[in-house]
């Protein structure tokens, strides 16, 4: 049953605007990382390390948060109107395979806004003209920033799922961008769901190891997304879903 509900939420984003947020909004911290490198080239001498540097400082703080938290309003968009809620409570489908097909697909938006990214940071750098080969750890700094994005998606679904504005979530997830620039340089971004993208794709020092260990890194992901989780699942079968 939870492909086929899996099935039916792939459906509703198959024709969505949400696409052209993927495909516009990673462009413009890409674009404007590359100016920055590009004007800064006494002081940025790192190269491929460096042009990273400018790619995240504008991605992981504003525009990712963004637009994940797009993709999670757009998941619950119907089902906040019209009337929806009637018919999804009504539906023979379990609770958690409604909750957890959705945050599947939001899995799967970030994995591929991640690719986007990775691809752009290389397009950049070559336009940049930048000389030597492509960082071998690009992969890993996209696939931890990929489990980042994983845990705010949970997070922000859990947001959309209360509240029914499309808005509010999404600037709840800029605000969270931003406050994760502040508890990152506190040292406390682990316990910051939203600075877990920060964490992951070694926005502040690419070349070093990130700041804590992958081992405390995937533990508090799994923490977090369990308690997300939990937190909406008891959410949808505890209380009553206000319509209209």
């Amino acid at each position: 049953m939870l492909i086929r509900v899996l099935k039916a939420e792939i459906i509703k984003m198959h024709h969505s605007p949400v696409w052209l947020a993927f495909l516009l909004i990673p462009i413009i911290p890409a674009f404007m990382g590359t100016f920055n490198y590009l004007n800064n080239l006494g002081i940025l001498e790192n190269q491929w390390y460096s042009l990273w540097t400018q790619h995240t400082l504008f991605a992981c703080y504003f525009f990712l948060p963004v637009l994940i938290g797009i993709y999670a309003s757009y998941l619950f968009r119907l089902e906040h109107a019209n009337h929806n809620w009637n018919a999804v409570m009504t539906a023979p489908v379990l609770i958690t395979q409604l909750f957890m097909a959705k945050l599947m697909m939001g899995w799967l938006m970030v994995i591929l806004t991640q690719l986007w990214i990775g691809l752009l940071f290389i397009i950049s750098g070559l336009l940049a003209g930048l000389a030597g080969p492509i960082p071998p750890e690009l992969s890993v700094w996209l696939l931890f920033g990929a489990l980042g994005g994983m845990v705010v998606c949970a997070l922000q679904l859990c947001l959309s799922l209360v509240i029914r504005s499309f808005a509010v979530p999404v600037g709840i997830a800029l605000m969270g961008g931003i406050a994760g620039l502040a508890l990152l340089s506190q040292g406390y971004g682990i316990y910051f769901p939203y600075a877990l993208i920060t964490l992951g794709m070694r926005a502040n020092d690419p070349a070093a190891p990130m700041a804590v260990s992958e081992i405390s890194f995937l533990i508090a992901c799994a923490v977090f997304i369990a308690g997300f989780c939990l937190f909406a699942i008891t959410w949808l079968k505890r209380r009553d879903v206000v319509t209209g």
